[in-house]
């Protein structure tokens, strides 16, 4: 399979020749975190664990809270995958899933310095270009909207922060905890977003990043997963440009991403692609 991979040339040409019609003052970015901005394997092939499962696998908490959260995914995970559950009856229990997590994260003492350790580790690998496409797009003053279903959002930050990449031009939306002065997790996100939960969960809802997009009605969206195509919800655009991130494991999706997505990036390779395109956008 290819890198990158175009399902419909002329479709492709049509949306960029709309946007570059309208300038980049009326771009912006709309991405999902996880296994899009990020690797979802490493060099060896081993698949990397997101945040929230080093918590529970890795000992960073207690053996106690390693337990508790093995039985809620060894409950929740199999409703998740089951192909003959119905999407409402699935996104109510994965709203059950991540709500009982984050009250047990609290229980069990979760502190900013047990991410921080994390971020340290290197457990999170960007892809290479990303920090290209931060900094050129601070430079063009182009917005990017991170909205992440991330159990433990409050990492994402970290990781844009040790890259660098933090600008002010970026906005995220994602599963931020409550912290006390002690960097204690004392209150769970509201709302929570789960990762069958981004249909619910609307811009218009955060309005200071609602501020900096609204007119910029030309979205170039990045996910990995068919559900990211629903980030958009409540936001009307005039030209949407659909990137999808088809990454080992997933190769039977080919399909549905084709019909679906304007752009595919394959074999968890690097997004220098998406760089030359959003500079050519932004000509």
């Amino acid at each position: 399979m290819k890198n990158v991979i175009v399902p419909d040339e002329e479709k492709l040409e049509r949306i960029k020749k709309e946007i570059k019609k309208q300038g980049f003052k009326k771009i912006h970015i709309l991405t999902d975190f996880d296994r899009t901005l990020s690797y979802s394997m490493l060099e060896d092939g081993v698949k990397i664990s997101p945040i929230i499962s080093v918590l529970r696998n890795n000992g960073y908490l207690s053996k106690e809270y390693s337990a508790e959260a093995k039985a809620l995914f060894e409950k929740y995970h199999p409703i998740e995958i089951n192909p003959d559950i119905s999407i409402k009856e699935k996104k109510n229990e994965m709203k059950n899933w991540w709500d009982s997590h984050n009250e047990l994260l609290i229980q069990s003492g979760l502190n900013k310095k047990d991410l921080k350790s994390i971020v340290e580790s290197a457990t999170i690998k960007l892809r290479k270009g990303v920090k290209e496409l931060f900094n050129y797009t601070n430079q063009m003053q182009i917005p990017i909207v991170i909205m992440s279903s991330s159990g433990v959002g409050d990492a994402i930050q970290m990781i844009l922060e040790k890259m660098g990449i933090m600008h002010n031009n970026v906005y995220i939306i994602t599963n931020k905890f409550v912290w006390d002065s002690d960097g204690n997790a004392i209150g769970k996100p509201s709302p929570t977003i789960h990762c069958m939960g981004k249909d619910g969960i609307a811009i218009s809802g955060y309005p200071e990043i609602y501020e900096k997009i609204k007119n910029r009605k030309n979205i170039v969206l990045m996910g990995d997963s068919l559900e990211d195509l629903s980030m958009t919800t409540g936001f009307e655009y005039d030209n949407i440009l659909k990137v999808g991130f088809l990454n080992p494991g997933e190769e039977e999706n080919e399909l549905q991403y084709r019909e679906n997505f304007d752009i595919i990036i394959a074999n968890d390779s690097d997004i220098k692609p998406i760089n030359k395109l959003i500079k050519e956008l932004a000509q």
